[in-house]
């Protein structure tokens, strides 16, 4: 136990570039290797079966995304949770914690994997499938169903691994997957023939690969925590709670699947299916430079949470600023590559001229203040860190409700589909603005609060 909490005290005493660079970029690579998962599968069926194809999946982007979201509900809020405990030197509280964590995701997953397998069709036309896209969404979905509850085991205890302080770990275990799915991919698609079944079919064997790897660690002893008897009885405090920090990161994840709807709808209304493949292609790009961000916010939030625990104000604060600073660099560099290059990011995903143009066009309207977004996911990274769950549910929502849902209703209206496009830009200047006041007012109450405790 002693070389655990010398790996857990580095949390509090290490010089915060070099802890920040080693906590974050085990967790960078590791989101980046996770969107692989969908960039393959992406290039691979529109390189291979067709823009059609690539419609049809981004049609399934909502229904993914809703069984992330209930993932994320339990996993995000128990890698929080135990960051803090870890912090007051509550072990026994946190391996509680990991074992609530587990029995909750496997009880999720009955019902959610249950509704989806009789509600496939509905749900799917709902998102916006067309009775061109509708065949090709349902043959991922019906194959990619049972890897749903593998992924949400595999991201959440991940989370927890690195929570834990083994971030270089975490990311080898998404290393594996993302490599067998590079091997499987091809070979279920061209070599077997399996087109779009074949792609799901290929995450699904890679990702239990994963899954194996990333479980096996919780049952070594000598692991910071690791699954014993006695822990796994729900207890309501530690439900509520565990669910109240994860519901920031999941509201964000569920909002995204009313927001795909209405973007399919919309773009469908006005340009067709080739619009929502542009928009499965934008989606892609954006999700995968916001990765790196996230992954930022997953080396950082362990840092955040166990000074917030150990009363170390200042040094959460100096943490908080420099990955602002260096993910600020990130979405600028997104952002000039989509605004000055959207052609050769389109030609990645398919060789159809008409979809290269639509999805040039969109990118370079859609990106124009795609830089201010690091802030606002670091933002909201900061609030669940502190077990402020209601605000960082506010805050996880401002961007992609509160105001992107309004402006999708609004803009088509007036200038079409280049209103689709131009309502992301609005909402990320407004959702800013709204961040920016949120976390001012937040650190001058910390402040006072290091000074109360000095006093």
């Amino acid at each position: 136990m002693s070389q655990n909490n010398a790996k857990l005290n580095e949390l509090a005493t290490r010089p915060l570039g070099r802890l920040l660079w080693e906590y974050s970029m085990p967790a960078v690579v590791a989101m980046l290797v996770m969107q692989l998962y969908n960039v393959i599968d992406r290039v691979f069926i529109g390189q291979g079966v067709g823009s059609d194809a690539i419609a049809g999946l981004t049609i399934t982007f909502p229904v993914m995304n809703l069984s992330a979201a209930i993932g994320i509900l339990v996993g995000a809020g128990a890698s929080a949770k135990i960051s803090i405990l870890l912090g007051q030197r509550d072990y026994n509280g946190a391996k509680l914690v990991m074992g609530n964590s587990l029995v909750l995701l496997l009880a999720n997953a009955i019902v959610y994997l249950s509704f989806f397998w009789i509600f496939i069709d509905e749900i799917l036309l709902a998102f916006g499938a067309s009775e061109t896209s509708l065949p090709y969404a349902r043959d991922f979905m019906l194959y990619i169903l049972p890897g749903m509850l593998v992924m949400n085991l595999t991201f959440s205890f991940n989370s927890i691994m690195r929570s834990t302080g083994y971030p270089v770990k975490a990311m080898v275990s998404m290393f594996i997957g993302a490599g067998s799915n590079l091997v499987l991919a091809p070979i279920f698609i061209f070599v077997l023939d399996m087109g779009i079944k074949g792609a799901a079919i290929a995450t699904d064997i890679a990702m239990t690969i994963s899954m194996v790897f990333v479980m096996s660690h919780f049952f070594k002893k000598d692991s910071v925590l690791h699954f014993e008897r006695g822990i796994y009885r729900l207890k309501w405090r530690i439900v509520m709670g565990t669910v109240a920090i994860g519901a920031a990161p999941s509201f964000v994840q569920a909002a995204g699947c009313a927001i795909s709807g209405i973007i399919n709808t919309t773009v469908y209304a006005y340009g067709g299916d080739t619009a929502v493949a542009a928009v499965g292609i934008f989606i892609t790009y954006t999700t995968l430079i916001v990765s790196i961000v996230v992954g930022m916010c997953q080396g950082l939030q362990p840092i955040l949470g166990y000074n917030y625990g150990a009363g170390r104000i200042d040094r959460l604060g100096r943490a908080f600023w420099l990955a602002v600073w260096a993910s600020t660099v990130v979405c600028t560099i997104g952002c000039i590559f989509g605004l000055f290059f959207p052609q050769y990011i389109a030609r990645m995903f398919s060789p159809d001229q008409a979809l290269i143009d639509a999805t040039a066009n969109g990118l370079s309207i859609a990106m124009l203040s795609f830089w201010f977004v690091g802030f606002q996911v670091i933002a909201t990274t900061l609030f669940q860190s502190l077990d402020k769950a209601a605000k960082a549910i506010f805050l996880s929502l401002i961007r992609q409700v509160i105001f992107l849902i309004p402006f999708l209703l609004i803009f088509p209206r007036f200038i079409g589909l280049n209103g689709v496009w131009a309502s992301f830009p609005a909402s990320d200047i407004c959702a800013t603005v709204m961040s920016g006041l949120m976390v001012w007012w937040q650190m001058r109450a910390l402040r006072r609060e290091q000074r109360l405790r000095q006093a």
